[in-house]
């Protein structure tokens, strides 16, 4: 895909090719099906709903459509579940039973046990947490003793705090410590599909609660490969922000002992879409080795007038005495989603172990 074709929108996941796939299965599966009912219901208004409008209106037309015995539906949605051809189309299953299945927790525990190896059913378990957190807590803890990897990374990922696209959950971001114990299980997981998700989840805690992540960390053995990665990546938050105590546990050296002998933003004006690059050379002026982190702020101009800063990685690199080192990246700047831009200058900061060393930037002409 070239930089100026569109990627697909999301929400077309849950498009009518999609719906009528999901139609056609449950009929082969569920002879009296309505179909007919089913599309009419799950494409209503259908162009106008995001992604996850379009997820809980799917749901809904099989809540009007499956039986009404909650225990045949899902009997039903078992068998649907590995004829569904898109994973993250498959998230339906789980959504159907937070929908349905609150009354029911029990049999709402299996069957999200089972769904998630679908797709992740992250999102559906954030409403028994709301509403019976810790029966449900009690469970997860469970789940991150299972032997299949995506139940183990539903432990974690469902008790995020701040999982993107769902609720928060308030308790935990007042208070993490009732995910400690998935957490401590999770800590060392051979999966990496795990392990992301246990990281991420100390991300979001460092958001709200800093000190608590690095006291728990900094128990863990950094000596597993494994650990230490997911320690290096649930604090990257910390580490933008020049954390001394998170540079530390990674291993940087503290304040960097540098000399930067040249950094530049290049070209010095872009209209919107094109690229700009960075260019930088240090040399250490240190006596001894030294683990240097070293990122990149770009200071977004906003609406307003005013600029908001975002930090991006650059590379870790470790620095002899006297030993110079030249780096560079660069990067398209277009609109997205999450982020418009508007003309104006945008400052741009070279960080090493959190310290600002020498700042350029670069005109921004729509």
């Amino acid at each position: 895909m070239t930089e100026t074709q569109a990627a697909p929108a999301l929400k077309e996941i849950f498009d009518w090719a999609r719906l009528a796939h999901f139609a056609r299965e449950t009929a082969a599966i569920a002879p009296g099906f309505d179909a007919e009912r089913f599309m009419s219901l799950a494409t209503d208004n259908l162009d106008a709903l995001g992604i996850m409008q379009r997820l809980r209106q799917t749901a809904v037309s099989f809540q009007a459509t499956l039986p009404a015995s909650y225990g045949e539906a899902l009997e039903i949605l078992d068998a649907l579940a590995p004829r569904i051809n898109h994973g993250f189309a498959s998230i339906v299953l789980p959504e159907f039973v937070a929908l349905c299945g609150q009354e029911h927790f029990d049999l709402s525990m299996r069957a999200l046990h089972n769904f998630t190896r679908y797709g992740s059913a992250e999102f559906a378990i954030r409403h028994f947490l709301a509403r019976d957190f810790e029966r449900t807590l009690a469970v997860m803890i469970g789940w991150a003793e299972d032997d299949n990897e995506h139940v183990r990374r539903l432990a974690s990922e469902g008790s995020r705090p701040r999982l993107p696209w769902s609720f928060n959950l308030k308790n935990l971001i007042a208070d993490p410590a009732p995910t400690a114990p998935i957490l401590e299980a999770l800590k060392s997981d051979t999966s990496l599909y795990v392990r992301k998700s246990v990281a991420n989840h100390l991300n979001d805690i460092t958001k709200d609660n800093p000190d608590r992540v690095i006291e728990r960390v900094g128990g863990w053995d950094l000596q597993d490969a494994r650990t230490a990665w997911i320690v290096k990546h649930a604090l990257r938050t910390l580490i933008k922000k020049g954390d001394a105590r998170a540079l530390h546990l990674i291993g940087s050296t503290g304040t960097p002992e540098v000399a930067v002998e040249h950094f530049a933003v290049k070209p010095a004006r872009i209209q919107l879409g094109e690229r700009v690059a960075l260019e930088a050379r240090m040399i250490s002026t240190a006596d001894s080795n030294q683990k240097l982190v070293v990122d990149y702020a770009i200071h977004y101009v906003k609406k307003s007038g005013t600029a908001s800063r975002k930090v991006f990685k650059l590379k870790e690199i470790e620095l002899a005495p006297a030993a110079r080192t030249e780096l560079s990246i660069s990067q398209v700047v277009r609109d997205f989603t999450t982020r418009k831009h508007h003309a104006g200058h945008h400052r741009v900061e070279l960080i090493v172990n959190g310290e600002v060393l020498s700042t350029s930037g670069f005109d921004l002409a729509l």
